[in-house]
């Protein structure tokens, strides 16, 4: 997955929050980035730079930083006087951040191009009210598998259980994507749950465990693309990666539905460059700019008119990188739970791989 870098990048991160917290002062040329990584389309093998010509034609200087997971996003954020101007968070996250003040309302009237957000995006349940977000790219999980190891043409969740596959299988090691999968096979809605329904997904995890060889998270891309597994839970979008790099491997968009995950733009409240911010928002949003990062990320872009204005029109067909519509009326949004809800299940989850 694109989003997850290196312990080397992870520990700049983190010797870089306290730069931030000392060095970023009022400035009209700047505005500093907390983003996941390889997030914007980077000008390599054809693709535009999308900051480079955010930073031509405002004259504004991007200072990116880098994160692997929404809980160090929060970590940072909560613990620090990090001055960040733009975040990144997924949809569930939004909520946790806006429920402890943590981001500002945005000013709407500075971000003309949120008006041609698509209507399935535009309010989404962790802003209801539309006050503090603007979508960025979307996508939904799946699974991929081998066809030369996998018999027939499975379309659920349950070939994660697939006894036939022992020590080929693969699993999330995301706690919150691994029981959202088990929650779906045991009846349970994973958008948002009890303690009771995280015990009943840890049983259905602790059968699937004897036929695990590991789970994964980035490591997945090897595991699949060179052969040395047979099936996987992952990212739609970058599923389709893996098949165009790999004519053996399959996705797939299980029949019970998935998550459909959003990435949203926000302000934090600490943010010291504010207009800065709403202008990064707003060019970001631009179709044109949306159809480049989309068509860089492999995954789907919120914005009207620029899934047309991808020149790769394969990736556009691919229903791993644009479900349908009728797809996703199936799928859930993962909802923000109350923390000792949320720490139960981590704590399982740990447990389970210990």
């Amino acid at each position: 997955m694109k989003k997850f870098l290196s312990i080397v990048l992870t520990l700049a991160i983190l010797a870089c929050c306290a730069v931030f917290a000392t060095s970023c002062s009022e400035s009209s040329s700047e505005v500093n980035v907390y983003c996941w990584g390889d997030y914007f389309a980077e000008g390599s093998d054809g693709y535009r730079d999308t900051i480079a010509e955010f930073e031509e034609e405002t004259g504004i200087t991007v200072n990116l930083t880098t994160y692997e997971t929404n809980e160090q996003l929060y970590e940072i954020l909560s613990a620090s006087n990090s001055a960040y101007d733009v975040i990144f968070p997924s949809d569930y996250m939004v909520e946790k951040l806006i429920d402890e003040d943590l981001v500002q309302k945005l000013d709407y009237s500075k971000i003309p191009n949120s008006e041609n957000i698509l209507p399935r995006f535009k309010k989404m349940a962790c802003d209801p009210d539309r006050e503090y977000t603007v979508p960025y790219l979307w996508n939904v999980t799946g699974f991929v598998y081998n066809k030369t190891m996998v018999n027939g043409s499975p379309d659920s969740w349950k070939a994660l259980w697939d006894s036939s596959l022992k020590g080929k299988i693969l699993q999330f090691d995301n706690s919150r994507d691994a029981y959202a999968i088990a929650m779906q096979l045991c009846g349970i809605d994973p958008s948002d749950f009890t303690k009771s329904d995280v015990d009943k997904a840890t049983k259905k995890l602790e059968q699937q465990k004897p036929l695990l060889k590991k789970f994964v998270m980035d490591q997945v891309f090897n595991e699949m693309e060179k052969n040395q597994s047979a099936i996987a839970p992952y990212y739609a979008g970058d599923i389709y990666n893996m098949t165009t790099n790999n004519e053996d491997l399959v996705g797939v968009l299980p029949k019970e539905g998935a998550n459909l995950f959003v990435d949203l733009m926000c302000i934090p409240k600490a943010s010291e460059n504010v207009d800065n911010a709403h202008k990064f928002i707003d060019f970001m949003t631009r179709a044109d700019v949306s159809a480049a990062n989309s068509e860089y990320d492999t995954y789907a872009s919120p914005v009207e008119g620029a899934k047309e204005l991808i020149e790769d029109k394969a990736l556009t067909k691919s229903q791993l990188v644009y479900p349908p519509d009728e797809y996703l009326d199936k799928c859930y949004t993962f909802r923000n739970v109350d923390d000792e809800t949320y720490n139960y299940l981590r704590e399982k989850f740990l447990e389970l791989k210990s």
